[in-house]
C-alpha cells in the first residue's frame, strides 16, 4: 500500500507520496482519472478531442498548485514514473504528477480534499451541465464510486 495520503477508487485518485530524496515536507502529487469509466456520463456531451473529465483534472490541478502556494509550499513539474502501482496498469487512465516541497503538514489532506470536491463540479461545468446534483462534501472513496456509477447508469447506460 502508499505511505502517505491517498484517495482511490475505479474512477479517480489523488495521492501524495512523501519523496524523501528532496527533504521534508516534499511529496510527489500524483492524480488520474479513468476515461473509459465515466464515457457513459461524458460520451457525446464535448467537442472531439476535448474530454471534460480530463479538462477537470487539469482545472483541479492547477486549484492544487495554488492552494500549494498559499501555503507556502512549492509546487514544480516533474517527469518520470513516479506514480506508477497507484492503480491496476491501463490505457483508459489520464494522470498527471508534480512535486509539492516545503509542503505543510496539514496541506495533503487539504489538496486532496479539494480536488475530489471539485473534480466533479468542473468536468460537468465542461459539459455545460452545471446543474447536476453533486455531494458538497468529501465522501469516502467507495461511496463516491458508488455515486459516479449512479451518475453513469442514469445518464448513458453501465458503467464499464
Amino acid at each position: 500500500m502508499l505511505a502517505g495520503k491517498s484517495y482511490i477508487n475505479e474512477f479517480l485518485y489523488f495521492a501524495f507520496k512523501p519523496d524523501k530524496d528532496r527533504g521534508e515536507g516534499s511529496y510527489i502529487f500524483c492524480s488520474g482519472v479513468e476515461v473509459s469509466r465515466f464515457l457513459p456520463i461524458t460520451k457525446g456531451r464535448h467537442r472531439p478531442m476535448s474530454n471534460p473529465v480530463m479538462r477537470g483534472l487539469q482545472l483541479v490541478n492547477v486549484e492544487a498548485r495554488a492552494l500549494a502556494l498559499s501555503k507556502g509550499a512549492i509546487p514544480k513539474a516533474v517527469k518520470g514514473d513516479y506514480c506508477s502501482g497507484l492503480v491496476p496498469a491501463s490505457n483508459g487512465w489520464y494522470k498527471e504528477m508534480l512535486v509539492i516541497e516545503n509542503a505543510p503538514d496539514s496541506l495533503p489532506d487539504e489538496i486532496i480534499s479539494h480536488c475530489v470536491i471539485n473534480l466533479l463540479r468542473k468536468t460537468f461545468m465542461a459539459m455545460g451541465m452545471p446543474e447536476v446534483e453533486l455531494p458538497d462534501k468529501l465522501l469516502g472513496p467507495d461511496e463516491l464510486q458508488k455515486f459516479i456509477e449512479g451518475l453513469c447508469n442514469k445518464m448513458g447506460g453501465q458503467a464499464s
